[in-house]
């Protein structure tokens, strides 16, 4: 798998954990400290994928979203909250449009699973409707939709692992 992977979180010690785990599955990645940083760098860096802590200083990872989600040139870049999360943040998440959330502690396998179909998704949707979604093994992905793909929204969760739905929030 290949892309580029925006990790903003506070603390340095996630910050490489998360880097290596994605470098070894041969993502490139880039990253911040908190959300201000990453307003400042993600126009230059153009991720495939930003992953986001919440609690962070300046600016907090829900905040960071939003911000994300109502500028033009990054509405579309899918949002992976990495943190430990209450179901009011999962909800607020919900309704910015983060795409995915995965809870600390996790399993480095989920956070690659995580992050490498968000960016599937995000090459399927650059290919439009009848692009197929295939991996390097030419497997499909599952048919997972992408934003605003269905209409309603939800939160499921597998493994760890909720996946949003904005669908046409």
């Amino acid at each position: 798998m290949s892309g580029r992977i925006l990790v903003v979180d506070d603390n340095k010690v996630i910050r490489q954990l998360i880097r290596v785990n994605l470098e070894l599955e041969g993502f490139e990645v880039v990253t911040a400290a908190d959300g201000a940083e990453c307003l400042d760098v993600v126009h230059h860096v153009r991720p495939d994928v930003v992953t986001l802590d919440v609690v962070m200083p300046r600016l907090n990872g829900l905040h960071t979203a939003a911000r994300l989600r109502s500028d033009p040139r990054t509405w579309d870049i899918p949002i992976a909250i990495v943190s430990a999360c209450t179901q009011a943040e999962v909800d607020n998440g919900e309704s910015v449009g983060v795409d995915a959330f995965l809870a600390k502690p996790f399993e480095p396998a989920e956070l690659v699973r995580t992050v490498g179909m968000l960016v599937r998704e995000r090459r399927q949707r650059e290919r439009g409707p009848g692009g197929g979604a295939e991996d390097e093994d030419g497997e499909s992905d599952g048919g997972v939709a992408g934003r605003g793909a269905s209409s309603g929204g939800g939160v499921a969760t597998s493994g760890g692992v909720g996946v949003v739905d904005a669908g046409g929030e």
